[in-house]
């Protein structure tokens, strides 16, 4: 009997479907887009995702406020993203085959969060930042290539999309840090090397 290859059925366990997204492979977003039973599977991956974030925020001088902010903005970063870019993907950039739903974006950007999971990387002092900067273009690539498979359009069109809804989790970050001051699971590494963390 020969392995399944990531991606390429609905029977592909939790671990072959994360690992296929790590890896990037269109076959997973598109299995995943496609079974609706992978909504649990997707909001797993995101709070396993905000819980490793917020392990490697377990240094940082605001423990509790550091850990749980991440995961509130880590939710909230992902029905964000997902809404907005379903909303920009179907009305700017939709093309005559374009046929999608919430919640085919929902789990397709769900499962764009697995290269979160190497967050927890962040406990190491001198690794951390470059984890957290190396996450955050992971994210940005797993992002489109989710964005791609299920709009089902060019990649220059997820692009587009995704940078839209990349600048609205980005402002909800602002308010959240600035009236909550709580942090940012994707941008907790960005603005670590900014802030000259390195």
């Amino acid at each position: 009997m020969q392995p399944t290859p990531y991606g390429s059925s609905r029977t592909s366990s939790y671990a072959d479907r994360l690992r296929g997204a790590l890896m990037l492979d269109p076959r997973t977003y598109r299995d995943v887009e496609q079974d609706t039973d992978a909504n649990g599977q997707a909001a797993l991956t995101v709070v396993l995702a905000a819980l490793a974030a917020g392990i490697g925020y377990i240094l940082s001088r605001d423990l509790v406020q550091n850990v749980l902010g991440t995961v509130i903005s880590s939710v909230l970063q992902w029905v964000i993203f997902s809404f907005v870019a379903y909303y920009v993907g179907a009305s700017l950039f939709s093309t005559g085959q374009t046929s999608v739903t919430p919640g085919q974006v929902l789990r397709t950007i769900g499962f764009a969060q697995a290269p979160k999971l190497l967050l927890v990387l962040g406990i190491i002092p001198i690794l951390g930042w470059v984890v957290g900067l190396i996450v955050f273009f992971w994210f940005i690539a797993a992002a489109i290539v989710a964005l791609r498979e299920a709009f089902e359009f060019d990649t220059g069109r997820a692009v587009g999309t995704g940078l839209v809804a990349l600048v609205a989790i980005a402002i909800v970050d602002i308010v959240l840090s600035v009236i909550f001051g709580i942090g940012s699971a994707l941008f907790g590494g960005l603005l670590s090397v900014l802030r000259g963390g390195f």
